[in-house]
């Protein structure tokens, strides 16, 4: 690999550095504890869990109604850099400005988080986009493994960091543990925007010949996005993928998401919950690089299909845990396989996508996967209210919902087995004729 093509890739693998650091600090870690314990004081367990829910749920709807959109005209007007800067930006100053929002105030500091997700979620779409941008030939599976790789490794530091304050306030001369953590979250916005910096400077992007500009970028893109549903529903595996995506990423998603809720729900101190969230990220680190080297040893889509298995036994497992000892090994295992069924899928779609157009068919690929993030969350929160409702306590009722995540698993994997990936290259390549030669210009 050339000295410039080593500097693109790490580079771009420490965008997944820097926003890792609001996936777990703010998405998994501190913001469902503090919006539970100190924006929704005096609330009902139930209540602030169905909060957080829909919350969530509507950040997906709006990510999912836009992304394609905004992909078609990125890759129309070659602004997949830009699109991603703008958005990563956008999420690290609403992230900051959490550090304001005085006790009580549960929606104001909602309306912020769904902002900051927006920002988390678009940018990655525009981040994705730029995988076969970036890669070497043959090299997918391991480079995207490797943005997942540091993205464990910088989300841990800094979370651990961030939990060392929490807990020892003041070792950094801070009164309070409700302080340390309104700074943790000024210190993820500084952070993902300090390592977005890389990719700024050392990413390049290829260009089509003629690229639109302005309005009329906009108007390309609209006009491409109604061609790429035709497309999408004529390439079979490409559209049996992301059925198949839609629903397993779902589970993997609403665990990473509510994984702190129901530990909290069923009893667990958030202590407890934290450290498991700190052994679920530095287990990611080298296990996530690992099923990388697996994918291309064995195959993405096998390597996905012992993800989804491992998955299946979390979410079963998961409803009879009652140990803090259970808790952390669970932890362990999540860590085992999170970053790998993530980077492989995102490699394997890489690779029966058309090429030049990598923006807009992983607009798709996001859109799909928060709208699955929709059904998740809400069909754990509907679930347990209805639970309630027939009379079971409030921990029975949180343990029969995790269960329900098992569906997802087992409907994804199905659609997934009638995959095949040597047909959906052949029919991404009838397409490749069609797209102008690009270039690479300075981004």
């Amino acid at each position: 690999m050339a000295l410039t093509g080593k500097k693109a890739v790490i580079s771009w693998a420490f965008y997944d550095w820097a926003n890792s650091a609001f996936a777990t600090t703010i998405m998994a870690g501190f913001f469902p504890i503090f919006f539970k314990q100190y924006w929704s004081t005096g609330v009902d367990a139930t209540v602030s869990t169905v909060r957080l829910a829909m919350g969530t749920s509507l950040a997906g709807i709006v990510i999912a109604l836009s992304a394609p959109v905004l992909g078609a005209i990125a890759d129309r007007g070659t602004a997949k850099k830009r699109f991603l800067v703008f958005f990563a930006f956008l999420g690290a100053i609403v992230t900051s400005s959490l550090f304001f929002v005085p006790q009580g105030f549960w929606m104001l500091a909602m309306c912020i988080y769904v902002l900051a997700v927006i920002g988390f979620s678009s940018g990655n779409t525009f981040y994705d986009s730029l995988l076969p941008v970036v890669s070497p030939p043959g090299r997918m599976d391991f480079i995207s493994a490797l943005g997942f790789a540091f993205g464990y490794l910088g989300g841990g530091m800094l979370f651990a960091l961030n939990v060392w304050m929490t807990l020892r306030p003041e070792t950094f001369g801070l009164s309070h543990a409700s302080e340390a953590v309104r700074i943790s979250f000024l210190s993820v916005g500084i952070w993902w925007m300090v390592f977005t910096l890389p990719l700024v400077y050392f990413v390049r992007e290829r260009t089509t010949t003629g690229a639109a500009t302005g309005m009329n970028m906009v108007k390309a893109g609209f006009g491409q996005l109604r061609q790429t549903f035709t497309e999408i529903r004529r390439q079979r595996m490409i559209f049996l993928f992301l059925a198949a995506y839609w629903l397993y990423i779902d589970g993997v998603d609403t665990i990473v998401r509510m994984a702190v809720d129901y530990g909290l729900s069923i009893g667990f101190k958030a202590t407890d919950l934290i450290v498991a969230l700190l052994i679920t990220q530095f287990v990611g680190f080298p296990c996530a690089i690992g099923f990388g080297w697996l994918g291309e040893k064995i195959g993405a889509k096998k390597a996905i299909f012992i993800a989804i298995g491992v998955y299946l036994f979390i979410s079963v497992w998961g409803a009879f845990i009652g140990s803090t000892r259970e808790f952390y090994l669970l932890a362990v295992i999540i860590g085992f396989v999170q970053g790998g069924i993530q980077a492989l899928s995102r490699s394997f779609y890489a690779r029966i996508i058309p090429e030049g157009k990598s923006a807009e068919y992983f607009g798709f690929y996001n859109m799909l996967g928060k709208f699955a993030a929709i059904i998740g969350p809400v069909l754990i929160g509907s679930v347990g209210v209805i639970m309630r409702s027939l009379g079971f306590g409030g921990t029975t009722a949180s343990r029969i919902g995790i269960t329900s995540i098992s569906l997802l698993f087992l409907a994804g994997g199905t659609l997934l087995f009638f995959v095949d990936e040597e047909r959906g290259i052949r029919e991404a390549a009838r397409l490749r004729d069609r797209i102008p030669e690009t270039k690479a210009i300075p981004g």
